[in-house]
């Protein structure tokens, strides 16, 4: 047992991390094996592969995974800062490399093929992204001659295009919706937030009308006669079907002919083999992710610190928000997994890694300053 009177590092940590969230977040974790369990063997059928193809692999995530999470929740906020440009610089030229040499799936060139394995790099973007925008706002606050809004303005305008040209739309509006939650938390002029959103309408616009994918899954949901709703439609009977006790582990049947139970349409699959109230304690495992690390993001004082947290929270929350919704059939379709729980390396990987971020900012360490801490 680690006592307070023990002065080493692993008891500094332990009594300094924020224990309940990460035993929230390690649980959810378990949980996404458990749901690949129960949603992955059908697919891998389906298409030839071994019935625990997907569980394996995703098995063989979740230690590297945890292992991600706790190292990086050892790191103090310039070295999170470091870590994050590196990723991000390895992201951006991997997004680059995708675009080049890599295959194409779903119309959408996203994924590069390394040593057998599909690596997604605009998924680790995402939280190295949050991070470096909310230290360049918090360092156009403390020092008003760098311009650091302006190069923060240029770090989305760079992701965002390169997030276009896959095309990933969803990810993009994923990242400017935390981009600009970042901005106003920053204290942005209201004339910021009208043409943010002047330019998020001309952006959406332009998506419909010359983006063929996005124009079907917009019209698809506004009229349903107007094109395949298979996956949607089918999702939705099973989160019917379940109840709110569900079918039984093993009993669904939506895994058995949806393309994209194990990934997309995991939720659908927990609905229906275990019913609405297991969905809730899921959700209500977010909301606990999210609500707690916004309240300890308006405790500190730092305002890097506070901005980094409370981006990482949202950009976790609202990706969970989107793929639920699709599920619900609440939105357009979008491929964007459910966080720790949706099969996928790159996505887990990437989430263990913000996760490992939002931990380490919200040690309870004594804040003696924000320009010491720089």
């Amino acid at each position: 047992m680690m006592r307070r009177t023990t002065k080493n590092r692993l008891t500094e940590w332990w009594w300094t991390i924020d224990r309940p969230m990460l035993l929230v977040l390690v649980l959810m974790l378990f949980a996404g094996l458990v749901l690949s369990m129960a949603a992955s063997p059908a697919v891998a059928e389906r298409i030839g592969l071994d019935s625990f193809h997907f569980v394996k692999r995703h098995a063989m995530f979740i230690p590297v995974a945890i292992a991600i999470m706790i190292g990086i929740t050892f790191l103090e906020a310039r070295a999170i800062r470091r870590l994050a440009l590196l990723v991000l610089v390895g992201s951006l030229i991997g997004m680059v490399l995708t675009l080049l040499f890599g295959f194409s799936a779903k119309g959408a060139q996203r994924w590069v093929s390394i040593a057998g394995f599909s690596l997604q790099p605009s998924e680790f973007l995402k939280p190295a992204f949050v991070v470096l925008a909310a230290w360049l706002f918090a360092e156009n606050d403390r020092r008003p001659e760098i311009p650091g809004n302006l190069f923060a303005i240029i770090l989305l305008m760079v992701a965002g295009a390169l997030l276009v040209a896959q095309p990933d739309i969803g990810q993009t509006i994923l990242l400017g919706a935390v981009w600009s939650g970042l901005f106003f938390m920053a204290g942005m002029p209201l004339f910021w937030i009208f043409l943010l959103l002047g330019l998020g309408m001309v952006g959406l616009t332009a998506a419909y009308m010359f983006l063929p994918h996005v124009n079907g899954r917009i019209n698809r949901f506004l009229d349903p006669a107007t094109g395949d709703t298979f996956q949607v439609d089918k999702a939705m009977d099973s989160i019917i079907r379940g109840g709110w006790l569900g079918t039984g582990p093993g009993e669904g049947m939506v895994k058995r002919i949806l393309p994209d139970s194990h990934t997309d349409f995991i939720f659908a699959v927990l609905a229906e083999e275990f019913g609405i109230i297991v969905c809730l304690v899921l959700v209500g495992a977010y909301i606990f992710i999210v609500v707690r690390s916004l309240m300890l993001a308006l405790r500190s004082h730092d305002l890097f610190k506070r901005l980094a947290i409370a981006g990482l929270a949202i950009l976790f929350g609202l990706q969970a928000v989107i793929n639920i919704a699709v599920n619900l059939q609440l939105m357009p379709a979008k491929g964007m997994t459910l966080p720790f729980i949706s099969y996928g390396g790159s996505s887990l990987l990437s989430v263990a890694l913000g996760m490992g971020f939002l931990l380490a900012l919200t040690r309870r360490r004594p804040e003696v300053g924000q320009r010491n801490d720089n």
